[in-house]
């Protein structure tokens, strides 16, 4: 027992020796890098649609980074468009930010298209990486057009929507120095352009092929923040990347709209099921995980209850079909309120820049007549099991055959299933003859000469 104490002791005390050897060469590298590690720039990526999940994530990263002190924060973008009430909390935030916004245009390939020029004409600093483009920020209606063969009223709709996204856009071209008739055409005419002509036209400040080169070209540059003009040193600093959170990747899978609809019509179909044929357990927990995961998307979108109160009144009509004869009345009915209820879920949106919050028709007609079929059928065949006769306990034993044990007039004694059973017949039964149960009352069972 010595022994092992005094091993212990001194492998506690090297250890003790090693970390005190360590310290001074740790504190050496702090001082030998304060100079460059203690500048931060961080750095986050969008990569799809501007919607509100994004719009939450910007305006983090913007925090994050003012709180860490960061020289500034680039945000790599290659967005085909989103929503616009997305787009003017991105553009407000980077306005009010305390620390210089960076929009980087990056990879090669990538565009910013619709609300992604409004995001980079308000950044502190625009740039670019080779064979990108910028442009087409026309607002569309949900078809995907421009409203201009629809009825007066559209028109007027889309008029407006369109004028205050060029006021809009003219005030943070104003604000930042950038082209403002561009933006303008942009907006109306939907004009793009590649990197080149973007940085010719002032669109842009820099083509930059990588973050690196970029970093080197905006070091020493001074921008004009909410409260203070700020020169950025960036050359050399510490680039601190920040992914998005877990809940941020699970909302970014699940916020498609066609997959959040499927989730929705997978979890009632689930519940269903489990409510009405209790005890299957699987259909029960897959459904609620699946409806949870439906709501939880569907608050980064713009939902339609109408559309909503729709599927649900849809599957009412197919469940009166299985207690109602309707001759399919009901069942056509459920048929065009999925249907309509599928296409009217995500409200018009209006304040679009591009079609990004929308079911594909291929999606709403399969999931219609797969509901319509699923109720159909499922349902149809847990009706067909209620009617069925019963085969188990006591009520299961009316229609056996069995045998006389001893003459029963009007009781006597009955083997049935091989158990001994007292009888009642209204007609005289002869020992040994074959009989069948009628009615069972409590111990005793009525029977009748099998035939």
């Amino acid at each position: 027992m010595k022994n092992k104490f005094f091993t212990v002791v001194l492998i506690g005390l090297s250890l003790i020796t090693q970390i005190a050897c360590a310290q001074p060469n740790r504190a050496t590298n702090t001082l030998k890098d304060s100079t460059t590690s203690a500048r931060k720039v961080h750095v986050i990526r969008i990569d799809g649609a501007i919607s509100p999940l994004a719009a939450e994530y910007i305006l983090n990263a913007i925090d994050n980074a003012r709180k860490a002190e960061a020289e500034c924060l680039v945000v790599e973008m290659d967005t085909p468009g989103g929503l616009l009430e997305s787009t003017r909390t991105i553009t407000k935030a980077i306005l009010a930010s305390e620390i210089p916004v960076v929009i980087y245009v990056a990879p090669s390939g990538a565009r910013a298209a619709s609300a992604g020029v409004f995001i980079t004409y308000a950044a502190h600093v625009a740039a670019m990486s080779p064979s990108t483009n910028i442009g087409a920020a026309h607002p569309v209606n949900f078809g995907g057009g421009d409203g201009s063969k629809d009825s007066s009223g559209t028109n007027t709709m889309m008029e407006k929507v369109t004028n205050d996204a060029v006021a809009q856009i003219k005030a943070v071209a104003e604000k930042r120095g950038r082209n403002v008739e561009w933006a303008e055409e942009a907006v109306r005419k939907s004009v793009s352009i590649t990197e080149k002509e973007a940085l010719a036209k002032n669109v842009i400040d820099f083509i930059a092929p990588n973050l690196d080169s970029l970093l080197a070209m905006i070091d020493g540059r001074e921008v004009d923040l909410v409260n203070r003009k700020a020169k950025m040193r960036t050359a050399g600093a510490a680039i601190v990347r920040t992914e998005m959170s877990w809940r941020h990747k699970l909302l970014d899978k699940i916020s498609d709209p066609t997959i959040a609809y499927f989730l929705l019509m997978l979890g009632i179909w689930g519940l269903f099921f489990e409510f009405s044929n209790p005890g299957s357990i699987l259909p029960g927990v897959l459904g609620g995980i699946f409806f949870i995961l439906a709501l939880y998307s569907m608050q980064t979108l713009p939902v339609n209850w109408a559309g909503l109160l729709l599927i649900i009144f849809a599957i009412v009509l197919f469940l009166l079909e299985i207690k109602v004869t309707s001759f399919g009345i009901l069942t056509i009915g459920g048929i065009v309120a999925m249907f309509l209820g599928s296409v009217m879920l995500f409200r018009k949106p209006e304040t679009l820049f591009e079609p990004a919050v929308r079911i594909s028709l291929q999606a709403v007609i399969i999931a219609t007549l797969a509901t319509a079929a699923f109720f159909t059928l499922a349902v149809g065949m847990v009706v067909k099991a209620y009617r069925q006769p019963v085969t188990t306990g006591l009520e299961g034993m009316i229609g056996e055959i069995g045998a006389a044990l001893t003459e029963i007039n009007p009781t006597g004694r009955a083997r049935v299933h091989g158990e001994i059973w007292q009888a009642r017949s209204d007609v005289p039964i002869q020992k040994g003859e074959p009989i069948k149960v009628a009615k069972v009352s409590g111990l005793q069972i009525k029977v009748e000469k099998a035939v």
